[in-house]
């Protein structure tokens, strides 16, 4: 049965609880507008966002060799297929975009020159391409690169990005410096699309080269170019002296070592063996923040932390959903009942110690796109989720087996709520495994349920298209609703801010009764680094940035 969202009983509406913004808006769509700048030293108190430690009027050192502390291993290295944050670091100085944001959220430039051209039907978009730039195997880069590289996400068969996209009938080069995007409908977020792996245009002549195997050494227009990788030790990249602004590049090497525990991470930065580390735990931040020759940047997210169930995924993502006879994947009101039995702001409290903050749904209230759907949370009823567990006839405590990676957080998250939700009726097994093989695990449906984050995007449509609509490349738990599939396929077509919302939040408050994926908290991005090294940058997308980073003179 391909739609995986039957009703075989009324089913009890929870009562949403509507949760208030705790952030500023910020800006985006195809034309964006400014927001409060965020606080770029890192002396802020704790909660506050703290963006980057900008070099100033610090004296820099050029060259050296700076070495990251990932904490996941990266997916394979092509941006076409992709799906961890972790790659996005490391793509961030390999592989320019046409368009990125800036501290504020607000979409800028990049290998294009400008923001796109859409007329006035909303189905052809122009973009306009840098002429100055090239490959870092020395190819010219040009709108032919760009469209092929566009193409490659809508038809590359396995493709993260096609979703992302939207219903492009077609995609040319008009001439050396212009793109031209022609869609069957229009597609308002294609620019912030293009501000993603989706915008990461990628060399022509090492796509002849290497085929499906470009993500083993990728080549495209960046500041530092690929070098090695070391399985589930190191990727290393270099400066690359083609590239168009190489004079303000000021590091030789980053090497981004994997280092899956957060204490690990934190020792190697006291020591100084690496001078930045990534996804600080929230039971270090205090100590680091306090301690000489460290600063910690931290910044809300846009993503989200969250539950997938498996609905329908039994032949891989990407492909018709198909049929798990268990109670949990047929029955919406036992996911339902799961979701009532989590009381979130508790949750997020004692593990966190209120770094991070709950979450209910895909759409962050710091955007423009929020409203009182998107924000809505279910009620917290433990009784009332075991009253519909024994209307359901199922044995109690009714038994899921949860995947989880197995670090430190995720792991102590995952004990509190398998603690919390017994009182619903529920009683989780936690399966920890590795950040990889849980991103394979997902990708071929070999789960009950897992454990998982979004790093977040600043459309809307980035964080549910792909998850959420029939057949979406990210859509790991096999879901299908028409409805669903409708009303975010009407948002995507509008420009107005306010209608889109609106869609969003209908949307959204569907996918809170059929709960495929069941939203759970928002974590900060809290990134550290020694102050012997300036220029690094975290947004609320996730990535950190340190393609200008630079080792500078202590004060």
């Amino acid at each position: 049965m391909p739609v995986q969202h039957p009703h075989p009983s009324p089913r009890p509406k929870a009562r949403l609880i509507r949760r208030s913004a705790l952030v500023p808006v910020m800006a985006l769509g195809l034309a964006v507008s400014a927001c409060q700048a965020p606080q770029t030293t890192a002396e802020a108190p704790q909660g506050d966002d703290v963006v980057s430690a900008p070099i100033g009027d610090k004296t820099i050192v050029e060259g050296g060799d700076l070495v990251m502390a990932l904490s996941a291993e990266p997916d394979r290295l092509d941006p076409t297929t992709s799906s961890s944050l972790y790659t996005r670091y490391v793509m961030q100085t390999m592989c320019q975009k046409l368009y990125d944001i800036d501290a504020n959220g607000e979409i800028i430039p990049q290998l294009a020159t400008e923001l796109p051209e859409v007329s006035e039907d909303g189905l052809t978009v122009r973009i306009p391409v840098r002429d100055d730039a090239q490959f870092a195997d020395g190819t010219p880069f040009n709108a032919e690169a760009v469209a092929q590289t566009i193409d490659r996400g809508v038809n590359l068969e396995g493709s993260s990005r096609k979703s992302e996209l939207g219903p492009i009938e077609k995609v040319v080069a008009v001439d050396d410096t212009t793109v031209e995007v022609t869609y069957a409908e229009p597609f308002a977020p294609l620019t912030a699309a293009l501000a993603d792996r989706a915008g990461m245009i990628l060399s022509p002549k090492a796509l002849e080269e290497k085929g499906e195997a470009f993500g083993d050494s990728p080549v495209c227009v960046g500041p530092f170019k690929f070098v090695e990788r070391v399985p589930q030790t190191s990727i290393k990249v270099e400066r690359d002296p083609l590239y168009y602004d190489a004079e303000n590049v000021h590091l030789d090497t980053i090497t981004y070592r994997i280092i899956t525990d957060s204490n690990i991470r934190a020792a190697n930065l006291r020591s100084g063996d690496v001078q930045v580390a990534d996804t600080i735990s929230t039971q270090d931040v205090d100590e680091l923040m306090s301690q000489e020759g460290v600063n910690v940047l931290q910044v809300g997210s846009l993503g989200y932390q969250a539950m997938t169930i498996n609905l329908g995924n039994t032949d891989g993502v990407g492909t018709p959903p198909g049929v798990i006879d268990t109670p949990i994947a047929t029955d919406p009101n036992i996911r339902m009942a799961l979701s009532m039995s989590i009381d979130r702001e508790a949750l997020v409290q004692s593990v966190f110690g209120g770094y991070n903050e709950t979450a209910c749904s895909p759409i962050s209230p710091a955007s423009p796109f929020t409203s009182e759907a998107s924000e809505a949370c279910p009620e917290y009823d433990p009784e009332a989720a075991k009253s519909m567990l024994e209307d359901a006839g199922v044995e109690m405590p009714y038994k899921i087996t949860m995947q989880v990676t197995n670090n430190p957080d995720t792991i102590r998250f995952a004990q509190a709520l398998q603690a919390a939700v017994a009182d619903g009726g529920f009683e989780i097994e936690i399966l920890p495994v590795e950040y990889s093989t849980l991103l394979d695990v997902q990708s071929r449906g070999d789960f009950e349920a897992l454990q998982l984050g979004w790093s977040g995007r600043i459309d809307p449509h980035g964080n549910m298209f792909n998850f959420l609509s029939t057949g979406g490349g990210n859509n790991y738990s096999g879901y299908s609703n028409p409805e669903v599939d409708e009303l975010m396929t009407e948002s995507a077509q509008s420009n107005d801010i306010a209608e889109r919302a609106d869609l969003y939040g209908q949307a959204v408050a569907q996918i809170q009764e059929d709960n495929p994926i069941i939203y759970l908290y928002r974590q900060r991005n809290i990134t550290a680094h020694t102050t012997d090294v300036a220029g690094v940058e975290t947004f609320a997308d996730g990535v950190v940035h340190l393609s200008n980073a630079a080792f500078v003179e202590a004060e």
